[in-house]
Formats: C-alpha cells, structure tokens, sequence
C-alpha cells in the first residue's frame, strides 16, 4: 500500500501515512484516495456527518460511504486527510490487504493482523476497543455488569477501560477518573477516544502512565503516548 508524508500543523512532527482498505461487496478491497500534497486538517469538533466520504470501487464502479481518513499524532491532535472527489476520474490501485497494526517488537508470540471492524454508532467505537484489547492479549473482555464505576465501559483480567465516543477530546477529568479508578482496583487503565485528547489530559496521562489509544473511523486503534506503545510492544 502506498504511503503519503504527513506534516502536523500543530506540531510539525512528520508521519508516514497509508489510507486503509475497505471490503467492497464485489470482493474488491476499495481504498479512499488521498489529495496528493493537500494539508491534513486538524479535527477540533467532530460530528458522524462530515466523517464519511463517497468512495468508489475501481473494480466494479460500486460508490459507497467510507470512513474519512483520518490520523492520531503523537501531539495529541486528530487529523483529517482530504481525499479526491469520487466523481472524479482515477486510475485503479492494485489489489491491497487491510491495513493493520504493526506486529509488536518484543512480544514472546508474533500476533497476527489486527482486523478492525468499522465504526458507525457510539456501540461500534466500544466493541472496536474490546476487539483491540482482545487482540493485545487481554482474556474475557467485555462490559461491566450492574452498577459499574464511573467511566468504565470495559473489564477484562487486570483491565479496566474507558471508550470516549464524544465529539470533543477527552478531558483532564475524564483521564484522572479512568486513572484513578484502576489504581484503587490495582489494574491496568486503557483510555480510547474517538476525538483525541487535551493538552491536559495528555500530558497527565503521560505522567502517571496511562496508555491513550484515538480510534480511527475503519476500527484501528493507534497509539498517542509512550505507555501505549509500551503496551502494543509487549502485552499484558
């Protein structure tokens, strides 16, 4: 799959980024095109209209609606990459594979790829991450059953989560009671957003060690701190 640079306007940290894959019903995998040299724009509200774009399959000539693509920079901030009308003429892209989570650098097993699963409801966001989670090693992941602890919307063994679907980034409080809530449990805390995260909420992730994931539209959780790539690198 092709790759396209990626400058952050926020802070000008360079990315490597390919649009992911999406299943056409002909069998086809269908990629968005990315607007060659068109700046990435920074996403500070979010709503589920303008996330979606028209894409057409070049196999069949099938228009459906895709995530926009999207990208998490370290910085904390989501950016939203313009791609090329589907009206407009292109040529073909190979046949590519779903884009997927590099396998981790010091896990005792290789994992396989991550198949993320595409996100339309608040619902989806959630068992996006318990998949996520899942696939990072954790066992029995699901929801709190009666009565859970403020912000937890997953449990697993020795895990506690929470998946922020709002259109605004996460907040400090938010982080704090995710942060608290696992140290009086002595578990794991895991935060994902839809929308990314304050600098506050950032940088206190960062000083109590709270991996922060931001989920993209196509379902693939990236990690924005170094505790979350901790975790990605070796597991449980």
């Amino acid at each position: 799959m092709e790759s396209v640079p990626v400058r952050c306007p926020s802070c000008g940290r360079d990315h490597s980024y390919s649009a992911p894959a999406y299943p056409c019903p002909c069998g086809a995998p269908t990629v968005p095109q990315l607007l060659p040299g068109a700046p990435p724009l920074p996403v500070t509200h979010r709503s589920w209209n303008d996330t979606w774009v028209a894409v057409r399959c070049a196999s069949c000539g099938r228009e459906d609606q895709w995530p926009q693509p999207e990208l998490g920079c370290p910085c904390g901030t989501l950016l939203r990459l313009p791609v090329r009308p589907a009206t407009e003429a292109a040529a073909p892209d190979p046949p590519v594979s779903p884009a997927h989570i590099p396998l981790p650098r010091t896990a005792a097993h290789p994992r396989p790829a991550f198949r993320p699963m595409t996100i339309r409801t608040g619902q989806d966001a959630v068992s996006a991450a318990g998949l996520y989670l899942t696939w990072l090693g954790y066992h029995e992941v699901g929801r709190p059953g009666a009565g859970p602890a403020s912000g937890i919307d997953l449990r697993a063994d020795g895990l506690i989560a929470q998946v922020d679907t709002s259109t605004r980034p996460a907040t400090l409080r938010a982080v704090e009671t995710l942060w608290l809530n696992a140290l009086g449990a002595s578990v794991t805390g895991v935060f994902f957003s839809l929308a990314g995260y304050a600098a506050d909420a950032r940088a206190r992730a960062d000083g109590v060690g709270l991996p922060l994931f931001v989920l993209d539209l196509a379902g693939t959780p990236q990690p924005v701190n170094s505790p979350a790539d901790e975790l990605v690198s070796t597991g449980p």
